[in-house]
């Protein structure tokens, strides 16, 4: 995973979550991570954050009646990078299905803060806010 873009992190994090592989999100990650979310319990820190939001995003889904999720990245509205630090604004849709029926979220935005390491760029944090149905 040596990048020198940072967004070949996120868009690899993006992809490993589509595969439903939360292993993969959290080789994306550096450590400790952090994420903030619209589901309980919002907040997620520590060594294995990635993999207990995905736990808790695949339990509220479950209560939902919601399944098949899949996140999709638009071209960044910004990725500042600053020596081993970077900072990027993403638009995201995200479609599911409920009951039968597909759902597809839009206007979400990821913002993402991410670390350069010895083996290439990691998410140090991320956040997501919701957009709304289409």
């Amino acid at each position: 995973m040596n990048t020198t873009d940072p967004m070949t992190t996120v868009r690899q994090y993006i992809d490993a979550f589509n595969r439903g592989d939360p292993k993969a999100m959290a080789a994306a990650c550096a450590v400790p991570g952090w994420i903030l979310d619209g589901i309980a319990p919002y907040a997620w820190h520590g060594p294995t954050a990635t993999e207990d939001w995905y736990k808790d995003m695949l339990i509220e889904g479950e209560h939902l009646g919601a399944s098949g999720f899949a996140a999709t990245l638009a071209e960044p509205r910004h990725v500042d990078v600053n020596g081993n630090n970077a900072y990027a604004v993403v638009p995201l849709s995200m479609t599911f299905e409920v009951q039968n029926k597909q759902i597809t979220q839009s206007g979400a935005t990821l913002t993402v803060a991410l670390r350069k390491l010895t083996d290439g760029w990691r998410i140090a944090a991320w956040a997501l806010a919701k957009g709304g149905q289409a």
